[in-house]
């Protein structure tokens, strides 16, 4: 029995410990340092840390173009996330019905997100800037006739759609795996009692992809939240700092403006915010899939 217990021991400190060292070296001993920097006024650079207490915290609620920022990350959020899913969700019911090349479509619509978010932020800016341009003048669609990086409103639009173009294929095929998942002997039941291809799709199909819609909203609000790379390189966050997002201003207020502690400090309310929305998300979530 003694022996039993040691191997055991021994087995969980060969394929426990590397992975439980990794992560308390990689995610928790940086996160209690970064806590630890938010009670500090480093500047980044300076050997000297002196501790000032919680009044860092109290720069961030004056902050309002942190404020202002995190509003406008929502926006795109919100968007983003509908729409990815949507796109994603409509691929994958296609591509799963016997399309003629559905594999090869698959491949190509997962493409995207391969492509790293800096090099597809200059591959878009050419396409906003020189392509679609172009095209306008060629056509007098005056939607066209000007970049869309220069407008505001547009500039916002455009990071949404390349962040549609970059995940969707990615979430297809979470999708995908569900939609192969599904039980075909309770859809040729529905089939047989007459159910429409909509009400199989109301009735059926969607309570039975409600695990698919919690990893996929998951994943989409996570990575919406924390994008960077495709802000930099597509929008810099002009004109006029209209398409700043948050992670974008965390970084300037840390590095460029060289005030660490506040920027930490607008970092953890940041990643306090994605953990409560992540959180309700996968509770309602878990709830749906549950009743379903």
């Amino acid at each position: 029995m003694g022996r039993n217990k040691s191997e055991k021991l021994k087995n969980m400190c060969i394929f426990a410990l590397p992975g439980i060292f990794v992560f308390c070296a990689v995610v928790i001993i940086p996160f209690i340092y970064g806590f630890y920097l938010t009670l500090t006024d480093w500047n980044g650079v300076s050997q000297v840390k002196n501790l000032v207490g919680f009044t860092n915290y109290g720069e961030v609620f004056k902050d309002a173009d942190f404020w202002n920022s995190m509003l406008l990350t929502l926006k795109y959020v919100l968007f983003s996330v509908l729409l990815v899913n949507l796109v994603a969700f409509l691929l994958a019911y296609m591509l799963t019905n016997g399309v003629k090349g559905q594999n090869f479509f698959r491949t190509g619509f997962f493409t995207p997100n391969l492509i790293g978010g800096v090099v597809l932020g200059f591959i878009w800016q050419f396409i906003f800037s020189r392509v679609l341009v172009n095209f306008g003048e060629a056509t007098g669609w005056g939607i066209f006739s000007t970049s869309w990086l220069s407008d505001p409103n547009k500039a916002f639009w455009s990071m949404v759609i390349v962040t549609v173009w970059q995940l969707s294929g990615y979430m297809m095929i979470i999708y995908i795996a569900g939609f192969t998942g599904l039980s075909t002997d309770v859809m040729e039941a529905a089939s047989i009692d007459g159910a429409t291809g909509f009400q199989r799709l109301k009735s059926i199909i969607l309570p039975l992809m409600v695990p698919s819609f919690v990893i996929c909203l998951f994943l989409t609000l996570s990575r919406a939240f924390m994008v960077y790379d495709v802000n930099l390189t597509l929008t810099g966050g002009e004109p006029y700092g209209t398409t700043r997002l948050v992670a974008m201003h965390v970084y300037e207020k840390a590095f460029t403006a060289r005030n660490y502690g506040v920027g930490q400090a607008e970092a953890l309310f940041l990643f306090l915010i994605v953990a409560c929305i992540s959180g309700v998300q996968i509770y309602m979530g878990k709830r749906k899939e549950v009743e379903a």
